[in-house]
């Protein structure tokens, strides 16, 4: 298959600009609050079940890929993306209209917390732009490159999807 430079670079483009808004719409939303009449407090264990449905899929994947079925990987790998966009919508949306939990717990279960949360946040800040520019990759049909950046991509893209769950189930106690 050919290498579509010209769909590549739009693609680029589209991710950097996707990848810039959010995390324009991140920050806003710790700062920003908005009123939709809504009380959206029934999200949080929706964003653990989204977040853990991707952890699956990603396993699902990784497994379809390791045994030739690239078809499986490639499905899989949708199902985890689409998971995904939906937990940022919810995400979004719920910090946008609630007030943020703040974690209660003390001593070395506080600090357990506080590394989980702070190493997630930055994971998934810094991996969703390279999760997007892998998939371009794929849809190039530049498989090589593609491999190359998924054999790390992946790797931190299931540790965010991990311990989103663990963050929340510890959190979990202290929602109103």
């Amino acid at each position: 298959m050919e290498v579509n430079k010209q769909l590549e670079k739009k693609l680029n483009i589209w991710a950097s600009v996707v990848s810039a808004a959010v995390i324009l719409l991140v920050v806003l939303m710790r700062s920003v609050k908005i009123d939709l009449g809504l009380d959206l407090g029934f999200l949080p264990p929706v964003h653990a079940l989204l977040n853990t449905c991707t952890a699956i899929a990603l396993l699902v994947s990784l497994q379809g890929i390791k045994s030739g079925n690239v078809e499986r990987h490639r499905i899989f790998n949708f199902i985890a993306l689409g998971l995904s966009a939906l937990f940022l919508l919810c995400y979004v949306a719920y910090h946008f209209t609630t007030p943020e939990t703040k974690y209660g717990g003390e001593g070395i279960v506080k600090v357990v917390y506080l590394i989980l949360l702070l190493t997630h946040i930055l994971s998934a800040a810094v991996i969703f732009p390279f999760i997007l520019f892998t998939l371009i990759r794929a849809l190039t049909n530049q498989f090589d490159r593609h491999k190359k950046m998924a054999r790390w991509v992946y790797w931190v893209w299931l540790y965010v999807a991990i311990t989103g769950p663990l963050c929340y189930l510890m959190l979990k106690p202290y929602y109103h």
